[in-house]
């Protein structure tokens, strides 16, 4: 198992590149988050709103990891 330890401010590259990675759009992930698509644009893209719950429920969603605060260590299979 690998772990990472990341800033808040980079949840938000994490939560887009494992949507991406997913092959999800953002009204896919919105969907499944019961969100707004607007709103997972925000987390992805607008580092200085407070949207980590978000942003962790993207990353655990779209990757599979698990992410644990808060110093928001990211452990994956890899």
């Amino acid at each position: 198992m690998q772990k990472k330890l990341v800033r808040e401010i980079e949840l938000a590259k994490l939560a887009k590149a494992a949507r991406k990675q997913a092959h999800l759009s953002k009204a896919e992930v919105a969907r499944q988050l019961a969100v707004t698509r607007g709103t997972v644009h925000q987390a992805e893209e607008y580092t200085d709103m407070s949207l980590t719950k978000l942003r962790i429920k993207m990353i655990e969603k779209c990757s599979g990891a698990k992410v644990s605060g808060p110093l928001y260590q990211i452990e994956t299979e890899k």
